[in-house]
């Protein structure tokens, strides 16, 4: 088994329209047998083609659905306002491409709404995680499918967790990660439902996409998925730390460059990360392991605020564990009726992303009608324009910072059109509608007004 990210073009659908089965039908002839894709990433929109970045797992295992299963929502429940608030992993994101230092602006937007849900990549901050109280910790595929329609969450009390760990050759790296795990039962009484060492360890390495986008690697996934199949009835979500191969001077470039690098180590943990929770539909999220004492005790120096969360860490591995505390349950067999403390696409009231990112996320609410509220100072390297997407009138709102985006929740949640508070204050033109064809029949009058 193996992961790995490929790119395909594909060509534009007419209007933009149905861009979800669109896209699956065009993947189905671009992929060889045994490739199953669990990541998409639309990172152009031009000539007349989606440039795609799919990332794919070669797996013998039936996961038994697909990421473009889609479920269309009926109605929205109203009673709460939720929100999804998404920064894709590896795009270089102004705010949230670093460790956790979309932190303060998911506290922010969690402040505004009754609940929060977010992922990993958010407020992942190596040794730290601020987690607003309203929020739930949410591997990104799932989210996914929870927009998709095809799955729910359901609250837990707290997990069961299993730890993961690369087999290590300096027992001081081992013990870094082995400290974290027992710091967080004596702190915050994590529930571990053992520790496992791989040995071989799993072989993730960081690479670039031609987009610029972080990706990567992995092989020895079989041996990851052997044990959590083995183990699967002790635990109820997966913490895993490994190493990540880079070039040697990835570490130096990374921290001398003023936050302009894109970290090259979310992209591949995101990849493994889909993979597990796709396949075994249970929290997982990924923490990277130190690779040597050399690079444990270099001085980085003074280094981007967005950064210094990694330059204080040692093992990075108690975001990890402090979100999988009390991640969400999955649902992925839904009853036609979900039970009615289950976070279903029906309780999602808005999308949260940076400006320019089209995914399966994104997607998904323009077919749900799900609100999306884009943050241009939040961008990173997808330009893509969002305008382009066949909207209902608005149900995109594009923003400039987290504060504008903060104003049209508040909106949204009172019920009013954030154009409303807005100045100048446009009139609406009437269109004239001339109709053409014969007068409805009394059959058809009979149906609209819903009358036998």
């Amino acid at each position: 088994m193996q992961l790995f990210e490929k790119r395909v073009s594909v060509p534009a659908a007419p209007g933009n329209k149905d861009l979800i089965k669109h896209i699956e039908n065009a993947l189905s002839f671009r992929l060889v047998d045994g490739e199953v894709p669990i990541r998409l990433a639309v990172t152009a929109i031009d000539n007349g083609q989606y440039n795609c970045e799919v990332g794919c797992i070669v797996s013998g295992h039936d996961a038994g659905h697909s990421i473009f299963d889609f479920r269309r929502r009926e109605t929205e429940n109203a009673d709460r306002f939720n929100v999804v608030y998404l920064v894709p992993t590896g795009v270089g994101a102004e705010v949230g491409g670093h460790a956790g230092d979309a932190t303060p602006a998911a506290q922010l937007l969690a402040s505004i709404c009754d609940h929060l849900v977010t992922h990993p990549n958010v407020v992942n901050a190596s040794d730290i995680n601020e987690l607003p109280t309203n929020a739930s910790y949410v591997e990104g595929s799932v989210i996914c499918r929870l927009l998709m329609g095809t799955a729910a969450l359901k609250t837990v009390r707290a997990n069961r967790v299993l730890v993961v760990i690369d087999a290590q050759s300096d027992e001081m790296i081992e013990n870094l990660a082995l400290n974290t795990i027992e710091a967080s039962r004596s702190t915050f009484g994590l529930n571990c439902a053992g520790i496992f060492r791989l040995d071989p360890s799993l072989e993730l390495a960081a690479v670039y996409a031609e987009s610029g986008r972080a990706v990567g690697t992995g092989h020895g996934i079989d041996r990851l998925f052997t044990l959590l199949e083995a183990q699967r009835d002790d635990y109820d979500a997966v913490a895993i730390t490994s190493q990540i191969a880079v070039p040697d001077s990835y570490h130096d470039e990374y921290f001398s460059s003023d936050g302009s690098m894109v970290n090259p180590w979310g992209g591949v943990e995101a990849m493994l990360t889909h993979a597990v929770s796709h396949y075994f539909d249970v929290p997982s999220a990924h923490a990277p392991m130190m690779e040597s004492r050399e690079i444990l005790f270099a001085d980085t120096g003074r280094v981007d605020p967005r950064m210094a969360a990694e330059a204080i860490s040692s093992s990075f591995f108690l975001c990890v564990l402090k979100g999988l505390n009390r991640s969400p349950a999955i649902m992925s067999d839904l009853p036609a009726r979900p039970a009615t403390d289950a976070l279903t696409a029906e309780n999602i009231s808005c999308l949260v992303l940076p400006d320019g990112c089209i995914g399966l996320p994104t997607l998904a609410a323009l077919e749900q009608g799900i609100p999306v509220v884009a943050v241009r100072e939040g961008r990173g390297l997808l330009n893509n324009d969002l305008s382009q997407l066949p909207w209902r009138p608005g149900q995109l709102t594009i923003v400039e910072n987290y504060w504008e985006a903060a104003g049209v929740l508040a909106a949204l949640r009172a019920g009013l059109a954030p154009g409303a508070v807005r100045r100048p204050f446009v009139k609406l033109e009437p269109q004239t509608w001339r109709s053409s064809g014969s007068a409805p029949t009394s059959a058809t009058l009979s149906r609209l007004s819903g009358k036998p």
